[in-house]
């Protein structure tokens, strides 16, 4: 941009503000302005003239509703919110009536908050920040609260903060109004030095008497330009100004390390300032981990009672199921065939194993008469019953020679058996088919009631294993074999030979071997209940805990709207606002739950 052309021009800027949804108030009627680099402009109205919207508008603070505004010949309508924030954070620099500065915050921290979202190193800020403070005659108060200073004091190190990134524009808003008139005429003497140094000032007051010392004057009133003082063109010393960058994706910023070590430095610096509220937000967090450790601790204690119950009545079985140990137990379609018939004959040579019963499974459609159900489907060995503690009730199981002569019969359990027959037909004897295949019933099994798993264990028929793998499944492989162990007390060690017997014979682990608890059905309910209400319990735990972080959070935000419209017009992105607040629930989370661990 050259010397020539406006670094600022507005043309036919309008602005109306809606209250209640309907009501329209029109603060700026069609101002046209030019500003070039290197002036002193006052803008002087009264209150309600929109000379404060007008300065919101030119620092890229707000958008107009109608007109066009162009920075450094860029239509500033064309960026978007990051590329707004970079444009204030680059360009423009604030100077408010009340200072505006963070009070958590020493001076030197205040005027180097636009270098951080710059993404300046910390040592080459902080040298900067010392440099405009011992400018600006603070040498002694780089380390002071705005508690600790002067209004002038305030104002200088609001004025340094605009100087921290070079500030080619300052936009200063009632610069002199909270101060006393020597600390006024201070400040107005260090901005009247600004055009000298290569900057842009405009300076919105109400006062004629401060207006009178800028080099141009602007007079509004009602939302328009009354008069306009524009003195001759004059070569101003100022820098040439770019925006090419501003319309570009803001990249250069900090890395995400660095702005999450400073997110870190400023939530900590907020906790500190806020202490009584940090350590009753701790609390509730420390409460909540250490009830959920505590009932993880009681869920273990009972998990080892009932497995010292089931223990403690005798169970022994082994299950091994195909499939190897990370991969999911195979369902009713699955086809993994790692165990077959074989293997079974080989485990029931082993020592300790009492039995070993192959298992195929898979769903049939039964027919008897005029009625049909779907089932589950179990061809296996006669050991069954035996290794299963499941008697028959009525009839008798399949044995040896139909096995081997591929029988058609089949052992139905109780629920199968009343829906076919009812109350008064005697299934035993009966033909039944299965998927069209027909099938003599020969028995019918005990109740058995419902599984672990909250199936009913009573749906179900049985075939022999070789006439259900040829005639039904289509299918020779095993979905699992179940062993019964002579010795409880050397399950273990009988579960790890049979491991290392299976892997030496397969050539590699596909398979998983468990242990098998026949007599979980007695526990599973009262087990499930108590799994319920120590989830149930955790949860409400959690719960409380996640809330009064929320809450702590929401009432944090709600307090810190006007720093959080500080380090937005000093450059701070919605990102670098939601990371800060982000960070500081993090740092009081995870406080916490240390400390609740511990």
């Amino acid at each position: 941009m050259d010397n020539t052309s406006p670094l600022i021009e507005l043309v036919d800027i309008t602005k109306t503000y809606f209250t209640g949804g309907e009501v329209a108030i029109e603060v700026l009627r069609g101002i046209s302005l030019a500003i070039h680099a290197g002036e002193f402009v006052a803008i002087m109205g009264a209150s309600g003239s929109g000379k404060s919207t007008l300065m919101n508008l030119i620092g890229c603070l707000d958008r107009p509703t109608g007109g066009h505004y162009s920075f450094a010949g860029q239509d500033v309508a064309g960026l978007d919110r990051d590329q707004l924030a970079r444009l204030r954070r680059e360009a423009f620099g604030f100077v408010f009536q009340n200072y505006n500065l963070i009070a958590s915050a020493t001076a030197a921290e205040n005027v180097e908050i636009p270098a951080i979202y710059a993404g300046v190193s910390a040592g080459e800020r902080r040298e900067r920040a010392e440099e405009l403070l011992v400018s600006l005659g603070l040498a002694d108060r780089l380390e002071h609260r705005p508690n600790q200073l002067s209004g002038g004091q305030q104002q200088r190190v609001s004025i340094a903060r605009a100087l921290m990134n070079g500030g080619k524009i300052i936009l200063a808003d009632e610069p002199t109004g909270a101060l006393d008139s020597h600390s006024g005429a201070e400040v107005i003497k260090l901005l009247q030095q600004l055009p000298g140094q290569g900057h842009t000032v405009i300076l919105i007051t109400h006062n004629l008497e401060i207006a009178k010392h800028a080099n141009r004057l602007i007079e509004i009133r009602d939302g328009m330009i009354l008069n306009d003082s524009t003195p001759p063109r004059q070569n101003f010393p100022a820098e040439n100004v770019q925006t090419s960058a501003f319309m570009e994706d803001d990249e250069q910023s900090a890395s995400l390390i660095s702005e999450a070590a400073e997110s870190m430095k400023m939530a900590l610096r907020s906790l500190r300032t806020n202490l009584f509220r940090t350590i009753l937000t701790l609390l509730g967090i420390m409460i909540g981990v250490a009830a959920v450790i505590a009932m993880l601790a009681l869920g273990e204690g009972a998990k080892k009672s009932v497995l010292d119950r089931i223990g403690s009545m005798g169970t022994n079985l082994l299950l091994v199921r195909s499939g190897a140990p990370n991969q999911r137990g195979p369902g009713p379609d699955s086809t993994v065939a790692s165990l077959i018939p074989t293997d079974a004959i080989a485990l029931a040579e082993l020592p300790n194993v009492q039995s070993a019963v192959p298992e195929s499974t898979g769903n049939v459609t039964v027919r008897y008469g005029n009625r049909d159900v779907q089932t589950g489907l179990t061809a296996t060995s006669p050991e069954y019953p035996l290794t299963r503690s499941w008697p028959v009730a009525k009839g008798t199981f399949f044995n040896d020679a139909d096995v081997q002569s591929y029988s058609a019969v089949v052992v139905l359990g109780q629920t199968v058996t009343k829906n076919l027959f009812g109350e008064h037909t005697e299934p035993i004897g009966q033909f039944v088919l299965l998927d069209n295949v027909p099938f003599m019933v020969i028995g019918v099994l005990s109740a058995k009631g419902a599984t672990p798993w909250g199936h009913d264990a009573d749906d179900a028929v049985f075939v022999p294993l070789t006439t259900g793998s040829l005639r039904l499944l289509g299918y020779s492989y095993l979905r699992s074999i179940t062993l019964a162990v002579k010795d409880v007390a050397t399950i273990d060690a009988t579960q790890d030979q049979i491991t290392v017997f299976l892997r030496a014979l397969h050539g590699k682990e596909d398979f998983q071997v468990r242990n098998q608890a026949a007599l979980l059905e007695t526990v599973s309910e009262t087990y499930n209940t108590l799994t319920l209400l120590l989830g149930s319990i955790a949860v409400i735990s959690l719960l409380v805990g996640g809330i009064g972080v929320m809450n702590i959070m929401l009432v944090t935000v709600s307090e810190r709207t006007r720093e959080i419209g500080i380090r937005m017009a000093t450059g701070a992105r919605m990102r670098d606002i939601l990371l800060q607040f982000l960070t500081e629930a993090t740092v009081v989370s995870a406080l916490g739950g240390v400390i609740g661990v511990m």
